[in-house]
């Protein structure tokens, strides 16, 4: 019977028609306790609030191909959003080098995981957990323990909240463009196809004479860029960064990309997945506040759905 089916039917994964068909239900619940939810309007905020998550997935969706987990996101998100708006208070030229320095600073919290993975052999568990706790210390140092006093810059504010194109949010624009790009990095280049032959199995892909280190400190690099982008859009959207928004950023990422089919073992996932993830999370979290559902009534639902939606598929993917 598949054989009659069209190729393209074929080679969906069912992972990533669970996650649309989540989507749809989720839609409709939502149309069901507000008229307005399926408004164009509605969707497009949906849309901008997904972005900020779209572009932090990015990077962990990464990480996550070849088998590792980055649990450094709280604090390489707030990282990258505080250091950003401290350049900003040094004058004209501290706010043109903003954005870049706070991408930078992500990176080089990524660095400090690459190298403790790769070439120390820490589990990454347990490495980019004790990379987010010095982090974290380190920005408690920096601030005295009390909230940033610098705001974002214009530039940043523009970013997050602005429009280049009529209607459709420059975070929005932002999110396709990173997601493009890691789209032609992992099907149309050979890092990409290292990233894969790693997570499915990295004594063999060592043995084909894969530089495993190199790939797997990039990898964690760019994830870590990714995390910071993401704060430094999160600072532009609230106009000042804060010493916990990364706290929220850190299941939900993990849960787009796993929920999306990407294994968690590492070696299989498509970067279509993951926006299907990241939308859904999205919408769950949309019902659940139009619902003005209690937060630990929100929390037990929120995890039940994850559960629920591995369950599904989850054990067959990692089986693969």
């Amino acid at each position: 019977m598949n054989e009659r089916m069209p190729s393209f039917v074929r080679r969906l994964d069912r992972a990533v028609v669970i996650a649309f068909a989540c989507i749809v239900l989720l839609l409709i619940l939502g149309s069901l306790y507000s008229s307005s939810f399926l408004s164009p309007e509605y969707l497009l905020q949906q849309l901008k609030v997904a972005s900020f998550l779209g572009v932090i997935a990015t990077g962990m969706m990464l990480v996550i191909l070849l088998g590792q987990i980055d649990l450094s996101v709280p604090w390489a998100v707030s990282t990258g959003a505080m250091m950003a708006c401290a350049a900003a208070a040094y004058g004209d030229v501290g706010a043109a080098f903003a954005i870049p320095f706070g991408i930078l600073c992500g990176v080089a919290i990524g660095v400090v995981n690459g190298l403790g993975v790769a070439y120390l052999r820490i589990p990454s568990m347990i490495m980019t957990l004790a990379t987010n706790a010095v982090a974290q210390g380190a920005m408690v140092v920096y601030t005295g323990g009390f909230s940033p006093q610098d705001s974002a810059t214009g530039a940043m504010r523009f970013l997050a909240t602005g429009s280049m194109i009529p209607g459709i949010p420059n975070v929005v624009i932002i999110w396709a463009l990173v997601g493009a790009g890691m789209v032609f990095v992992l099907t149309r280049t050979s890092f990409g196809r290292c990233v894969y032959g790693i997570g499915n199995r990295e004594r063999a892909a060592y043995l084909s004479g894969i530089n495993t280190r190199r790939i797997v400190l990039i990898a964690f690099a760019v994830a870590g860029g990714l995390s910071a982008l993401g704060g430094i859009l999160l600072a532009g959207y609230a106009s000042k960064a804060a010493q916990s928004m990364g706290d929220a950023y850190l299941l939900p990422a993990i849960a787009a990309v796993v929920l999306g089919g990407t294994s968690i073992i590492g070696g299989r996932g498509s970067y279509l997945g993951t926006i299907a993830g990241v939308i859904l999370i999205t919408l769950l979290q949309s019902i659940l506040s139009v619902m003005q559902m209690p937060e630990a009534g929100r929390q037990i639902i929120y995890g039940l759905v994850i559960i629920v939606m591995l369950l599904l598929y989850g054990r067959t993917a990692a089986e693969r």
